[in-house]
């Protein structure tokens, strides 16, 4: 039973989201919402619609989401555990671990350190619209690395831009220092430490499909366009890169409160993975008065409410994950539609939750 003060917490929470993010919600039925917000060293879960509208599943805090861009946070993550043991250094050219990448190239020039903080000047048509239609291959992915040239006025580490291929170059760093597949790597260091049973990044099956395994292709969820059309199947799982471990990670609302209350301080876990998710919340590149970028994260100063945030989407997903640390309070919503761009009106709760939770 809850005392006084978590009921009145809990109107209050509920107060802000009827407000800020059920007004956000799809109106037609199809797909919905996994909500929660941590506050007070606790965390409430708030679920709306359907998983798969044709069969009448609805969403749940175990249903299984495509995570798109929070993968991010995960790999930020581990790079911040190797540059606190002395396995990388932020200043580490990126060509020390990808050999690959040609004498002469500007792809040379770029760190690993502005790989994690977007400040490489990385841009490839992978990043934007237009989107490549063909996935690259490794040997593709390699060719236009090397083929990069940055923009006139750029310079590696002066400027924010952030990239997909960025990460995925990231990835490939991580794999030839530590020998290991990147799913694995993020399992044993970040996953299993943080107790996430639900976060995986499954193979991608001939048909495009993450291979889940039964158990878990039964609580993922279906994803839907912007307009509401079915995009692919349950466990749908896209990449403009056809190389393993490019895939999209998926995880639950439940995991994911685990991860808030640990990136909160607020979760027993082993000093020196505390101290890197902490590394990776700390502003690095100043983008303007009020934003700056961090390794993965991004900094969102509302009138001295600190937002720290990562969003994600793809054309049938939407997905957001947020702090603010001196409040210990967080957010995260996973929505199986594409395009509804929560980190707009998740910020939004983020500060309205914390001027309640001052008052």
């Amino acid at each position: 039973m809850m005392g006084t003060g978590e009921a009145a917490h809990g109107q209050m929470v509920q107060r802000v989201l009827a407000h800020e993010i059920e007004p956000h919600l799809p109106r037609d039925g199809i797909g919905g919402a996994a909500v929660a917000v941590r506050i007070d060293g606790r965390t409430l879960f708030f679920n709306y619609g359907w998983a798969d509208a044709a069969q009448e599943r609805v969403i749940t805090s175990d249903s299984l989401f495509n995570l798109g861009s929070i993968r991010k946070v995960f790999e930020a993550t581990v790079v911040a555990q190797a540059f606190a043991q002395g396995d990388l250094a932020f200043d580490d050219p990126v060509s020390k671990y990808v050999t690959e990448l040609q004498e002469g190239g500007d792809i040379r020039r770029v760190t690993v350190g502005q790989l994690a903080t977007h400040t490489s000047g990385l841009l490839l048509p992978a990043d934007h619209p237009p989107w490549v239609t063909q996935p690259y291959t490794l040997a593709e992915f390699f060719r236009t690395l090397n083929a990069w040239k940055l923009s006139e006025h750029q310079e590696p580490g002066r400027q924010r831009i952030y990239t997909h291929a960025g990460y995925v170059l990231l990835q490939l760093v991580l794999e030839r220092k530590f020998g290991r597949p990147i799913a694995a790597l993020l399992a044993d260091q970040a996953m299993a430490p943080l107790g996430l049973t639900s976060t995986i990044i499954p193979r991608r099956g001939p048909d495009g499909r993450a291979e889940l395994g039964p158990a878990l292709m039964r609580r993922a969820v279906q994803g839907y366009a912007q307009a509401g059309q079915a995009v692919g199947e349950p466990g749908d799982q896209q990449s403009y890169y056809d190389f393993p471990g490019t895939g999209q990670m998926f995880s639950s609302a439940s995991d994911l409160a685990t991860l808030l209350a640990a990136n909160l301080g607020e979760k027993p876990i082993e000093p020196g993975l505390r101290r890197a998710m902490q590394r990776t919340q700390r502003a690095f590149f100043q983008v303007d008065s009020h934003h700056a970028q961090a390794m993965a994260w991004e900094v969102e100063d509302h009138d001295g409410i600190v937002v720290v945030d990562k969003p994600g989407g793809l054309n049938n997903s939407s997905t957001y994950i947020g702090l603010v640390p001196a409040q210990k309070l967080g957010l995260v919503v996973l929505m199986n539609r594409g395009d509804q761009f929560p980190h707009e009106f998740g910020r939004r709760f983020l500060v309205a939750l914390a001027h309640a939770h001052a008052d």
